[in-house]
């Protein structure tokens, strides 16, 4: 399929492009970019090429998501490698990192191979697979590392419990050194967390629950980055919630430590005031909801580059997961579908984020700390896509959501911005916000 761009605006951070133009598209591939001299640009093409107005939108590299839960195998109840790759795409991303938190979990090559089976029969989008650190997650023996990597596995993480020993995670990321990948941290003291369910604070007491310290966040953090100084490994921090933690990152970084870090929309946008006497378990993630000087900390260390990038940590669960007493409840939000509209609205209209730096955040930086192939506004390289419109109003309905659960911290909101179609391959995935199929 040949397709022909016209009249949008491109804007690309790696080549420092924000102005309107055109683009030509052969075969999966950016053949001809063209940048307007007044009206109109100066690309000529044949008669089998498709020309596609696109006047009024923004097209940019294609996001990536470094933080996926898509719960197969084992918990298809809450989301499918096909239903989790289709809300992907509706939200706007060419690809998805696959934690390996699955049933049974993603800690051999042949769990590896089995996800990227799967996704080459169902997914909408690309899905690079995580392996899990530790066998069964239990923390007690290293996975399969080469076995995985050779498989296919993409970093190693084990989302959604923090590697408690520090021998283990030595260790770990002894491996991954050699192994030439990034060690991907959900970083949490469990010994001061506890079963807390909210941050501590005020509003825990408020409201009778045990809280979870910064603290907890911050001296793992503060580990792991001791740790890959001292092995010189690569360490990718997930979820970032506290100011502490931004300071030990930026002071990691300052130390020359390779390490990044992503942070999530409901974490920049969204802090524990919004939990009250309804006890929305919506409102209930790991880690918690902060305060409102973690929050600005958090934009402000996006902004700057302390925090490398976005992800949504998008954690699908059934209606039983959710709806009950809040200290039982699942913890975790889905996030694929509201990523892109919430952080457009709250954060890059209202001029608290350039759209520049939006980008980056979710299109270069998650390829560069993942070592795939960079994709930018320059002829040869991969036809991978997003479209925004950044005045299209979205409402986040459980009719909007396009994954099997639908328990969203942003049910009910309206954003104006949004993706509206998505280009993988050279070909529509996505087009003027309907699937078009699979990629």
């Amino acid at each position: 399929m040949s397709l022909l761009l016209k009249g949008a605006r491109l804007v690309d951070p790696a080549v420092g492009l924000d102005t309107k133009g055109d683009l030509l598209i052969q075969e999966g591939r950016i053949v001809e970019v063209a940048l307007s001299t007044g009206t109109d640009t100066n690309i000529t093409t044949s008669a089998d090429v498709e020309v596609i107005d696109m006047t009024g939108r923004v097209i940019v590299p294609g996001f990536i998501d470094l933080h996926v839960h898509l719960r197969e195998p084992g918990y298809e109840y809450k989301e499918t490698i096909a239903s989790g790759t289709r809300a992907a795409v509706h939200g706007g991303f060419v690809g998805v990192c696959a934690m390996a938190n699955t049933n049974p979990v993603a800690d051999d090559g042949a769990a590896i191979e089995f996800v990227h089976a799967r996704a080459a029969e169902t997914a909408y989008c690309t899905v690079y697979p995580y392996g899990a650190v530790t066998k069964g997650l239990a923390g007690e023996r290293l996975a399969e590392m080469g076995d995985m990597r050779t498989a296919g596995a993409v970093a190693f993480s084990d989302d959604g419990r923090g590697v408690q020993s520090s021998k283990m995670l030595r260790t770990a990321l002894e491996y991954v050194k050699m192994l030439d990948v990034p060690l991907v941290l959900h970083c949490e003291d469990e010994s001061l967390v506890g079963s807390a369910c909210v941050n501590e604070g005020r509003i825990s007491t408020r409201l009778g629950m045990k809280g979870s310290p910064a603290l907890g966040e911050a001296l793992a953090v503060t580990t792991a980055l001791e740790l890959a100084k001292l092995v010189g490994a690569r360490v990718h921090i997930c979820h970032v919630s506290t100011r502490l933690s931004v300071e030990a990152i930026a002071r990691a970084k300052a130390a020359g430590v390779a390490v990044t870090a992503e942070v999530t929309p409901h974490h920049l946008l969204l802090t524990e005031e919004a939990l009250d006497e309804t006890y929305n378990t919506a409102l209930k993630m790991n880690p918690p909801l902060r305060t409102e000087e973690d929050r600005v900390a958090l934009i402000d260390a996006l902004r700057d580059g302390t925090i490398d990038a976005l992800a949504s940590d998008h954690a699908p669960h059934a209606p039983h997961e959710k709806d009950c007493e809040f200290d039982l409840a699942a913890f975790g939000t889905i996030g694929l579908e509201t990523t892109v509209p919430a952080l457009l609205n709250d954060l890059v209209t209202p001029g608290m984020l350039d759209l520049a730096r939006f980008v980056d955040a979710l299109a270069h930086r998650p390829r560069a700390i993942l070592g795939l192939e960079p994709v930018t506004f320059t002829p040869g390289t991969p036809a991978d896509l997003t479209v925004l419109d950044l005045a299209h109003e979205v409402t986040v309905t459980p009719e909007y959501l396009q994954g099997i659960s639908k328990n969203s911290a942003f049910l009910g909101r309206t954003f104006t911005g949004c993706a509206t179609d998505v280009i993988q391959n050279g070909r529509f995935t996505m087009r003027n916000g309907e699937i078009c199929g699979r990629n």
